[in-house]
């Protein structure tokens, strides 16, 4: 690969997509070494906020908090951090199979320059007004394009690859016994539910998703059928499907709610160049490819373990976040409670290293819930020819394809998030609670799952 990225090879790099925290661009050029690869190019908010510059290294607190992981705490910069915390962290925990790393390489100020401009009139409008890409930024993460198989040359233009890129979400309903009393609904309820009633009256979405987490990781494929098929019915951001690479279903610009989905003949036609069927059934073969390979990939049993790394839920980390940093309680505070003879004085009085695990634990289970797995399909042309990828059959029509199952976006998580996190979670149940309060005035006897749809349907 080259040394460094110049001005010049900014035009062999094509806009792919964003999150709040990076650029991707994927390779279009004729570099054997690129052939396959994308770009995750750190980006900086347009507002000024020392938690958005990410660019800095880690806090004092950070690195006692990873400082057990070799090489996370030696970082000079936080993107050196960040990979480091998804080769140390998260590969050994998710699989290294399932999770590149990648390489960091060097790159220009002219570079990042020519791609700010190359790519602007591409990137959504509100992506462009929040964030611009990082002008201190002297490196970038090449990993591989999950979305497409690569070969020796290059992609081969006669293979078709289709992929799909699903955010799970969190799978599990807490029991922990420091949920306050009030907050309840949390152990019957999922946090992903909950939250699109805020998103809902927040104006963020304009329709209630029909899919539930429970479903995903229900280890039935009934579950994961039903699961899938929610998901295809209103993706939001949290279903994307791909044909070599381009976006040809879901959102198109990241945003929670699209009122536009790229649907109709390019997802049509995409599926008919992978999937064999009569005509007006390709759609329920591809949801079953979907559901057969998320089954058999073990995928979510590995994402379920680190999820549950979260034992006690955000209600109680939260104390034990404020002993780390030494501060004093400001949950307990609010709530009036004593840190050594209140309800969560078993936290208070944890030792420092049990404190900074239970904090560490949650932002790793933190990452598990914000991830996305992205599973990419190609027919098998021949059952005699050797191939290096796993394979799936499809016997509702006997076609047999290769795949390849990955977690993407890995995001290390700011210690200082925690207050977010506390804070975020608390608006989500007091506005589910206020809303089934509101409903239940309305209609007597209407259970919670009616509420919601009491509440939609007020909405609309």
């Amino acid at each position: 690969m080259a040394e460094v990225l110049q001005e010049k090879d900014a035009d062999e790099w094509a806009y792919r997509g964003e999150g709040a925290v990076n650029l991707v661009l994927a390779y279009c050029g004729s570099s054997p070494s690129f052939a396959g690869k994308v770009l995750r190019i750190q980006k900086v908010s347009n507002k000024v906020s020392k938690y958005e510059n990410h660019h800095s290294a880690l806090t004092k607190d950070e690195r006692l908090l990873w400082g057990k992981f070799e090489g996370i705490v030696a970082a000079c910069t936080r993107e050196i951090a960040e990979q480091m915390y998804v080769q140390k962290v998260m590969c050994p925990l998710l699989g290294s199979e399932h999770v590149d790393a990648g390489i960091r390489i060097l790159v220009s100020r002219e570079f990042l320059k020519a791609v700010e401009h190359k790519v602007l009139l591409q990137r959504p409008a509100w992506r462009v007004d929040a964030a611009k890409v990082n002008p201190l930024c002297d490196s970038v993460l090449v990993i591989a394009d999950h979305s497409i198989f690569p070969s020796v040359r290059g992609i081969l233009k006669e293979d078709f690859c289709l992929s799909v890129e699903i955010k799970p979400k969190g799978g599990f309903l807490p029991t922990s016994d420091f949920i306050a009393e009030e907050n309840a609904v949390k152990k019957r309820i999922t946090r992903f539910k909950m939250h699109q009633a805020l998103k809902l009256r927040d104006g963020v979405i304009s329709q209630i998703s029909k899919y539930d987490p429970l479903d995903l990781f229900s280890g039935s494929k009934d579950g994961v059928q039903n699961a899938i098929k929610s998901l295809f019915l209103t993706p939001q951001n949290n279903f994307r499907v791909f044909l070599n690479g381009s976006l040809i279903f879901g959102g198109m610009d990241g945003a929670a709610d699209c009122v536009s989905y790229k649907v109709d003949q390019a997802f049509q036609d995409g599926i008919k160049r992978v999937i064999v069927a009569k005509d007006g059934m390709h759609s329920k073969y591809f949801l079953e490819l979907v559901t057969e390979t998320v089954m058999k990939s073990g995928l979510l049993n590995l994402l379920l373990e680190v999820q549950k790394l979260d034992a006690i839920d955000i209600e109680g980390a939260i104390h034990a976040y404020y002993d780390f940093v030494s501060l004093p309680c400001v949950v307990c505070r609010q709530k009036g409670e004593n840190k050594l003879s209140g309800r969560y004085s078993l936290i208070h009085s944890m030792s420092k290293h049990e404190k900074l695990k239970v904090v560490r634990d949650y932002l790793i289970s933190a990452t598990g819930k914000d991830l996305s797995m992205m599973i990419s399909f190609r027919p098998r042309k021949s059952m005699d020819v050797e191939s290096p990828h796993r394979s799936v059959l499809l016997k509702s029509i006997n076609q047999t394809f290769d795949y390849k199952a990955s977690f993407i976006d890995l995001d290390m998580k700011p210690l200082k998030k925690m207050e977010y996190y506390y804070d975020l979670d608390q608006k989500i149940v007091s506005c589910y609670i206020k809303m089934v309060k509101e409903d239940e005035a309305i209609q007597n006897g209407v259970g919670i799952d009616g509420s919601l749809n009491s509440y939609i349907e007020r909405k609309g």
